[in-house]
């Protein structure tokens, strides 16, 4: 029997010269590059064996401005010597449009007068800024001020509250916390006809 004839391409002198070159033939297909390794996973925190501490006192807050069931609005001022100023006129403002311009708190700037005293002295508790509110109710006003101050907080003049209650206002009165910055004054107008 005779052997059969294998017929193998034979390369040529270019292809010779090329494998000469590099003996390292490419495998077909070529092989994709490996995944990126994933970057260590830190060690996970262990939870804390140790029983939370007992709180003997509780932490008391006062409430955040709650004012219901009325119309409200609220403007914080800069501390200027402009704002007792502007902060009037937005209360008076506020109040006109809400209807009551022609009540005689308003028309005697009764209004305007409380609210350049709160603000006043709010602006003197040495803070960057006060928040105005006001809100109406039943044909009265309540204005409210709040000095917003960083450090310890400086207790109210005593003669103030005799100061705004000379001003016609129905009621009036100041809060000081301990455990928040700051202080808050009110007064309450009748806005008669």
């Amino acid at each position: 029997m005779e052997p059969a004839l294998r017929w193998c391409r034979v390369p040529s002198c270019q292809e010779v010269v090329a494998m000469e070159a590099d003996p390292h033939r490419p495998d077909y297909p070529p092989k994709t590059p490996p995944p990126p390794k994933r970057p260590v996973e830190p060690p996970r925190p262990e939870p804390d064996t140790k029983p939370a501490p007992h709180k003997t006192a509780l932490a008391t807050r006062r409430p955040a401005v709650v004012i219901r069931n009325r119309r409200v609005t609220n403007r914080v001022f800069e501390n200027a010597p402009w704002s007792p100023g502007k902060a009037a006129r937005h209360v008076g403002e506020q109040l006109t449009a809400w209807g009551y311009g022609d009540r005689v708190a308003v028309r005697e700037d009764r209004c305007a007068k409380v609210t350049k005293e709160l603000v006043r002295a709010a602006l003197g508790d040495g803070g960057k800024r006060v928040t105005v509110h006001v809100a109406d109710q039943d044909d009265t006003a309540l204005i409210l001020v709040l000095s917003h101050q960083d450090g310890p907080v400086t207790d109210p003049d005593p003669a103030f509250l005799a100061k705004i209650s000379t001003l016609g206002v129905l009621s009036c009165g100041t809060e000081t916390e301990r455990n928040e910055p700051g202080n808050r004054r009110w007064a309450l107008l009748h806005l008669a006809h």
